[in-house]
């Protein structure tokens, strides 16, 4: 169970353990959803409407994008960024899950709560994911940039993008987006945990029985489903994040349109509803879809798995300690 829970007969797991368990979560689910990651992104930055009407467009959806990408940069084009990205999902889903089940704990212990109790696991969730962002946004822009850039290359490898942005456009680059980034994530954060939670009440009232039973199956299709809400409710936000998170870097999106300067998340949410309607806030939005059902899922099937796996090895260990005694 994800978060903290007297009644469960797993909550032995200790904070390295948990720490371990979300850093490995991150990895393997990273290295699935990248290719989606990089065409949200893509379309997320296009100002031209995403759509074959429009002559200026660069890409008109995901198929043509995928097709667009394959013959202009190559099949890597779909990892580009993946070591930052990697550095970001592994740093980020130990200091999410330890923060979420530490804040949970003392919910717990200072005010008793009930299993269905969706505010303690929305702000638990949203505090957790602003610490991890607040530690590891430098990553994060660095990620956008490199999954943004296309042929040929103003970054060659991460520290080559770390000296370029330090020099050209100060420390305070690397902390670019963030204001919306901290907006967004916490409401974002906040419903991923408490639908899970709340989704995972329903599919047990849904399939009555045993719970270890169909367990994988049921974390999976919880995470999926609490991905898809959280991205529906806060999209428009991870969407001004991006745009500002390329400001200055202009240079690297020349082939891609037209480019805009933003001076501020009002600025650039004005910009994009007068130039571009009120569907431009929401660009991007299947592939987001895609990419927050598989990676919301996997993150939450994956950190449940390792806990279980390092619970029973613990389990495993003991009786034998108590078979040798």
């Amino acid at each position: 169970m994800v978060g903290y829970d007297p009644k469960s007969e797993c909550r032995n797991n200790s904070k390295v353990e948990v720490a371990l368990a979300g850093s490995a979560a991150g990895l393997v689910t990273r290295a699935l959803i990248s290719p989606l990651d990089v065409i949200k992104i893509r379309f997320q930055l296009q100002v031209e409407n995403l759509s074959s009407r429009d002559p200026r467009a660069k890409y008109h959806g995901i198929l043509h994008a995928m097709r667009q990408i394959l013959k202009e940069e190559g099949l890597t084009a779909f990892w580009k960024g993946h070591f930052p990205a990697q550095i970001l999902s592994m740093g980020y889903g130990a200091v999410q899950f330890v923060t979420f089940e530490r804040l949970t704990e003392l919910a717990h212990r200072t005010k008793p709560y009930g299993i269905s109790d969706f505010s303690v696991h929305f702000v638990c969730g949203g505090l957790s994911a602003c610490a991890a962002t607040l530690s590891l946004q430098p990553v994060d822009v660095l990620r956008t940039r490199f999954a943004a850039q296309g042929e040929p290359k103003i970054y060659r490898n991460l520290r080559h993008g770390m000296k370029m942005m330090y020099k050209t456009e100060g420390p305070l680059a690397f902390y670019k987006g963030l204001p919306p980034t901290i907006i967004a994530i916490f409401p974002y954060a906040g419903f991923q945990f408490s639908f899970y939670r709340m989704l995972k009440q329903v599919y047990e009232w849904a399939m009555p029985g045993d719970r270890k039973k169909n367990a994988n199956i049921k974390n999976l299709l919880c995470g999926s489903g609490a991905g898809v809400i959280s991205k529906i409710l806060t999209y428009p936000l991870d969407l001004f994040k991006k745009r500002l998170q390329v400001d200055g870097f202009e240079e690297a999106r020349a082939t891609f349109g037209q480019v805009r300067k933003y001076e501020s998340l009002l600025d650039c949410a004005r910009k994009i509803l007068q130039e571009e309607g009120a569907r431009g806030f929401f660009k991007g939005l299947t592939p987001s879809l895609l990419k927050a059902a598989m990676s919301t899922g996997l993150i939450f099937f994956m950190y449940e798995l390792f806990c279980n796996l390092f619970n029973c090895k613990k389990t495993s260990d003991n009786q034998k300690t108590g078979q040798v005694s």
